[in-house]
């Protein structure tokens, strides 16, 4: 969850994990009941990580990136996007054929857009901030993790200041619900 260093180090730590987990669910044969396991540890990745960006990396891109805002909306779409994804596998079944096709859009779709980011949005941040602003913003991100949902809410706020008001709560009630269900433990 935390990495440490500044704001892209910690994001392309985030990146390899969520790499890692779509590895161990893609390794797993479809049907097999561990997939939803996985499947939750992912989840619970991606959305801390997306709610950090939306706190505190796409306003830094909107500020300091020449033509950051549409950039950081269309960030903020395919989040959005990914975010319906999995609140729809939250429903569906591990052997029920739509499993196996939301999975893979999901993969297909967080891969692109790390690569995006990787490719795109991250040398332009590290060209337009000094090296202090990338720490801070590095500090501000593994902090929103720490307090971010661990579930999918598409209806929440995207951007601030609406999502630095509601999700710290917000994910005090999905950390609370995952203790009581044991979800995120595997």
């Amino acid at each position: 969850m935390g990495h440490g260093g500044n704001v892209i180090a910690e994001l392309m730590a985030d990146h390899r994990e969520v790499e890692e987990y779509f590895a161990r669910l893609q390794a797993l044969p479809a049907g097999d009941k561990r997939r939803r396991d996985v499947l939750d540890d992912v989840t619970i990745e991606l959305v801390r990580h997306s709610v950090a960006e939306e706190m505190y990396l796409y306003p830094a891109v909107r500020e300091h990136v020449p033509g950051g805002g549409p950039l950081a909306d269309k960030e903020i779409q395919e989040h959005a996007e990914v975010e319906q994804v999995l609140k729809d596998l939250e429903s569906v079944d591990v052997d029920d054929a739509q499993f196996d096709i939301l999975v893979q859009k999901l993969v297909t779709d967080v891969t692109e857009h790390l690569r995006e980011e990787e490719q795109l949005l991250f040398p332009s941040l590290a060209q337009a901030c000094s090296p202090e602003r990338l720490m801070e913003l590095g500090d501000q991100v593994r902090r929103a993790k720490k307090v971010a949902p661990t579930r999918p809410h598409p209806s929440a706020p995207d951007t601030p200041p609406g999502n630095k008001l509601l999700a710290p709560g917000t994910g005090l009630v999905d950390r609370a619900r995952d203790l009581i269900t044991g979800r995120g433990r595997s």
